[in-house]
């Protein structure tokens, strides 16, 4: 008992020692830097601050939530009748009914697999915890109290009276049933979800949308030998391992060269110019006395002022020159030029499953065969990856990880003695320490929120940090990223905050303790011994255990931020006061914010973790865990269902990787609880717990083997499915278009200018136009009128003019630029998207025009026609608006016709009509800021001719030579 009393935690800290220099009074708080307990004040200080700012922020939240939409449920507004969520009311709770009513098979279809597997695990978390969380304050405490109290000193905190600190011999078998009930609750909640999981995941797979798609009957061949680079050669290779099923059709993927860095450049390079432009034109009535300037890249082999060019004019030439080369590499793709990757596509879903399924471990003539993922979620530049190329990648992935983990380890050891506990601050610093003595109630409050405040921003920066280590990994797909990138998170901080930040201060003075006996001439094995490292260790954890309630406490916190959407807020609001951001940043600051999948299921299995080793050493945690679940689950359940949206949907591919996890934490506490009864019990306590450990592997033996390959296949094996039999595919579907590189096809952006600073355009450029010799002077594929000092700027300016009023995500959903980071669940729309055109000799050609179609054009000279694309695009489900009560000057002109480069030539008739969209009005009468009616863009690139009796026609019966007055038509290359 004295060896307790003497590591046991006491309410103030040691007393400076005078004979103690600050380096060795470091080292004296190092040795067990929670010595004292954070005091009982501060974690009220916490608990008050977590609850009471997060009842300001919801209330504050059901004030703003009905006065904007935009914020606060963005979905509703951008996804289609499909897709939306219910209506909201406009009362204060009106978002309650609706969220509390949204039944689990509603959900699917409207925020997809992932997201509804999320809230299912959130879901049992909070069941499992209010379940613990009763046996923890039934059971546990009393227990705890009962035994402990009378060994427990005078001073003893209820934090420390709590913990079986003070509990030895018998009294720990209460441990034991914990640990024994602990295991059977997760077991069961884990295998009841395991189920339904596998429920919702062959329903998936069976769903019109799967069994529609492409991928789904595609397989994804890699590591091909170059003699079997060849579309013959992956059948080949296919039929090789499955002679009997049926022959499937066969693409070799193309060398794309640097395009896709070449296309990224040009990317930031508009953006940059866009910038430039908002910043320069802020005011339009008052323009700075000098243009923007920039300093002169290396390469830049212009004449230069100071070493700095115009911003404009060098921007404007880059987008020109890399559109060019752009064109360039397309144009001139090597059909011969094979990748040691490729895909074979079946007539069946089945048949392609069977084949992946047979070839699982086997790698026939060196190639690794798997079902291709969505054409969206493929991390092209890693396909051709050599398989040693990967294995090297992932050996140097694993080294920064580990140098990254010893960088945090001293910074967390920091944490964990200073911030943790400010008196041990005092004690090295001494002016810090007047302060400390003459503000205690504040300092105890900042004691109580500094430190978990700071560990979770420090964290923050991790996600994007493994994110970039995964891609230079060279994983194949972002969800295979993503849930790389959370394993690693997971086990970044279960090592660092579990390990390191909990028991350092225990191995630190188990070593200090055994150099101490091995001073005094004991043997090794004595020294030990004597040591006791289980004493040491639990009793470093029952010392800490406040601190994790605390921060489980702030917890909350952050589920109310999320909620208010604060930091978007901020931030939007600051952006556009303070500085000048661009009409492409206004439209996606309005758009659904992405879901972090990873950063989410981290944090709470993490929680999850930090609740479970804690469960018998501070029993309130389970009810602090079980506090947090119930009120986040609500919560995200309304983010997900208004707020945010899946970027690239996997069908619920995290599960396996959040069970093995779960699985992982109840062992680990398992053996916590282990160490606590063999430091103060016998090893038959011990024996007792031993089982624990392998019912639980071979609970994840059972459930893999029951589970696991059903999860992945759609079938095995045996009879087909009728529906999938009478779904029809067709037979002219291009795989090389369906699957091609991106970069072969994605139209470029068009820069962006406000509508309010239209008629600067015209001056900003007058300079280049007339050092040029009257040329005009252009943005690639756009002509510009020379000006002559009479004449005023001309209308139509090469860019695209975005009004105030449609400056809104909205109005601009399904262009590519935009709609690529809206997620899979806003809209109706082929997984497999078929691209503009094919590439190349084997339908690898260059598109007529290389940028997405915008509705601003300049009439005038250096115009070049072209004949537009033939393809035919699936078209998104479109709402109809009825404008019988739009007011006169908000009604689409049917009678406007195309003049010049006037407009774009689109036809209010038709199938495709989209009267919700933003192109027709963007041009005439943008000072009206008219409402989006009229079509989205030309629909060149969706149609598809087909000979009439008049000529060529595309499938909405227009002649092709009417559609000759688009904006691309304008915009023509040679």
């Amino acid at each position: 008992m004295s060896a307790i009393k003497a590591l046991s935690p006491r309410q103030t800290s040691s007393p400076v020692d005078p004979n103690l220099s600050p380096g060795e009074q470091v080292l004296k708080l190092i040795s067990n830097p929670f010595q004292a307990s954070i005091q009982i004040n501060a974690f009220w200080a916490s608990l008050a601050t977590s609850l009471g700012f997060s009842a300001a922020l919801a209330l504050l939240f059901c004030f703003v939530r009905p006065r904007n939409t935009i914020i606060y449920a963005p979905r509703l507004k951008n996804a289609d009748k499909d897709h939306a969520p219910p209506p909201l009311g406009r009362g204060l709770l009106g978002w309650v009914e609706p969220v509390n009513k949204a039944s689990e098979p509603f959900l699917v279809d409207r925020i997809g697999m992932d997201a509804v597997i999320f809230l299912r695990f959130t879901r049992m978390l909070r069941n499992m915890f209010l379940i613990l969380a009763f046996v923890g304050i039934a059971i546990m405490i009393p227990v705890n109290v009962t035994l402990g109290s009378k060994g427990a000193s005078n001073g003893s905190s209820a934090f420390t009276i709590m913990t079986p600190l003070f509990i030895f011999g018998s009294g720990l078998w209460a441990q034991v049933v914990l640990a024994w009930f602990i295991d059977i609750v997760v077991i069961y909640f884990l295998w009841y979800n395991y189920r339904r999981v596998h429920q919702l995941r062959r329903a998936y797979l069976s769903s019109p949308e799967y069994q529609h798609s492409l991928h789904s009957r595609t397989l994804l061949v890699r590591d091909i030998p170059p003699k079997m680079r060849s579309n013959e050669g992956i059948a080949r290779i296919v039929e090789e391992v499955n002679p009997a099923g049926a022959a499937p059709r066969a693409r070799i993927g193309r060398n794309v060269t640097v395009l896709p860095e070449l296309i990224e450049e040009y990317e930031e390079t508009v953006k940059e110019l866009e910038s430039v432009l908002a910043k320069y034109m802020k005011n339009p009535d008052r323009l700075p006395a000098h243009r923007p300037t920039m300093k002169a890249p290396r390469k830049y082999k212009g004449t230069t002022a100071n070493g700095k060019v115009d911003a404009i004019e060098y921007l404007t030439d880059r987008i020109r020159t890399l559109e060019m080369e752009i064109s360039d590499i397309r144009e001139r793709v090597d059909s011969r030029d094979a990748m040691p990757y490729g895909f074979a596509t079946y007539d069946q879903i089945s048949q392609a499953h069977i084949a992946a399924f047979k070839t699982r471990g086997k790698r026939p003539q060196g190639t690794k065969i798997r079902l291709a993922p969505r054409p969206n979620d493929i991390i092209w530049s890693n396909l051709k990856l050599s398989r040693s190329t990967r294995r090297s990648k992932r050996i140097m992935n694993g080294i920064w990880i580990v140098v990254l983990t010893v960088i945090w380890t001293p910074i967390n050891a920091g944490i964990a003695v200073f911030l943790s506990n400010l008196s041990n601050l005092a004690l090295v610093w001494p002016a810090f320490k007047t302060s400390l003595n003459a503000h205690k109630s504040w300092w105890a409050i900042v004691q109580g929120i500094a430190s978990p405040a700071i560990t979770s921003l420090v964290y923050l920066v991790l996600p994007s940090i493994f994110r970039r280590l995964q891609v230079r990994a060279g994983d194949v797909t972002k969800t295979e990223r993503e849930r790389h990138v959370l394993r690693n998170l997971y086990g970044f901080f279960t090592f660092n905050n579990l390990i390191i930040f909990s028991i350092f201060s225990a191995v630190w003075q188990y070593v200090t303790i055994v150099i101490e006996y091995d001073r005094q001439g004991n043997d090794t094995w004595t020294s030990l011994r004597k040591g006791n490292l289980f004493l040491s260790i639990t009793t470093s954890l029952c010392q800490i255990s406040p601190f994790w309630v605390t921060w489980l406490l702030q917890r909350n916190m952050g589920a109310a931020i999320d909620l208010a959407q604060l930091w978007h807020l901020t931030y939007v609001w600051f952006a556009r006061t303070f500085m000048a951001p661009t009409p492409r940043q206004n439209i996606e600051w309005t758009a659904p914010p992405v879901f972090d999948y990873a950063s989410y299921y981290n944090y709470f299995l993490f929680y999850t973790t930090v609740a479970l080793c804690y469960s018998t050493l501070q029993p309130i945690v389970l009810v602090v865990t079980a506090l947090y679940f119930s009120i986040d689950c609500f919560l995200k359940k309304y983010l997900l269902m208004y707020v945010f949206v899946t970027k690239t949907e996997s069908g619920g591919q995290f599960w396996v990787t959040m069970f093995n996890r779960i699985v992982f934490a109840v062992m680990l506490s398992n053996v916590i609880i282990a160490v606590v009864v063999k430091a103060r019990g016998t090893w038959a306590l011990v024996a007792a717990i031993a089982p624990l450990l392998f019912i639980m592997v071979a609970f994840k033996w059972y459930c893999m083997k029951t589970f696991d390959l059903d999860l992945k296949y759609y079938s095995r094996g045996g009879m087909q499915d009728p529906e999938e039999l009478a779904a029809k595919h067709h037979a002219h579907e291009k795989i090389s278009s369906k699957f091609g590189h991106p970069a072969l096809y994605k139209p470029l952006m068009t820069p962006m200018v406000h509508a309010k600073a239209k008629h600067l355009l015209g001056e900003i450029y007058r300079g280049r136009l007339d050092s040029d010799g009257g040329q005009a002077a252009t943005l690639p594929g756009i002509a510009m009128q020379p000006l002559s000092p009479s004449k005023q700027p001309p209308s139509d300016v090469p860019f695209e003019i975005v009004p105030e009023a449609q400056q809104d995500f909205h109005f601009y959903r399904n262009r590519p630029e935009f709609r690529d980071n809206a997620g899979d669940t806003l809209s109706e729309r082929s997984h497999t998207p078929i691209s503009m055109s094919g590439y190349g000799k084997e339908s690898y050609n260059s598109p007529p025009s290389s940028r997405a179609m915008s509705p601003v054009v300049a009439a005038g000279a250096g115009v070049h026609t072209y004949s537009p694309p033939q393809e035919y695009r699936g078209v998104p489900h479109r709402k109809q608006v009825d404008q019988s009560h739009v007011p006169s000057q908000f009604k689409t002109n049917k009678n406007r016709r195309s003049v010049g480069g006037g407009d774009l030539g689109l036809r209010p008739q038709g199938p495709y009509t989209d009267p919700y969209d933003d192109r027709t009005t963007l041009l005439h009468g943008v000072g009206d800021v008219r409402a989006p009616t009229g079509e989205f863009m030309s629909m060149d690139r969706w149609r598809s001719s087909s000979q009439g009796r008049d000529g060529p026609r595309t499938r909405d019966h227009t002649p092709v030579e009417e559609m000759n007055s688009g904006y691309d038509y304008f915009r023509g290359r040679q």
